[in-house]
């Protein structure tokens, strides 16, 4: 067997769903009950199979982790726990939307703007376009 095919990808799709509960619940330091209390609640949402079992992500299990600090070492209510996992997901919104408007942006300070100058006369039309550079 080839060394490559042993290899893992470079690159995870860490909202893929890999783990029954009891993995889960293993890798997150809890009781799979709580977990199924935290689905209940909203607090953490796995996928479904077509028979309706729980599958969690790496995702879902790094959230079941800091649900876990927050309340064991923490000592936030699930009620403070949902209000930072909320105000998380803006941020993290946020933090894509600067990322996005960023790269616009850049695309637009890179790109030169062009405009054009039209003349006309009774029998003829005149296009012309000009190039200007845009300072930052």
């Amino acid at each position: 067997m080839a060394a490559s095919k042993n290899r893992l990808p470079l690159k995870f799709d860490t909202h893929a769903p890999l783990f029954l509960i009891s993995t889960a619940a293993r890798l997150a330091g809890m009781h799979p009950q709580t977990l199924r209390t935290y689905d209940r609640m909203g607090l953490v949402t796995p996928q479904r199979t077509a028979g309706r079992g729980r599958r969690y992500s790496i995702a879902d299990v790094e959230r079941l982790r800091l649900i876990h600090y927050l309340t064991q070492d923490e000592g936030v209510n699930l009620v403070g726990v949902r209000q930072i996992l909320d105000l998380q997901s803006q941020v993290d919104a946020l933090q894509e939307e600067v990322v996005q408007l960023t790269e616009q942006l850049h695309q637009a300070r890179t790109t030169t703007p062009r405009s054009r100058l039209f003349t006309a006369s009774a029998d003829e039309v005149w296009v012309r376009t000009t190039s200007r550079a845009i300072l930052p």
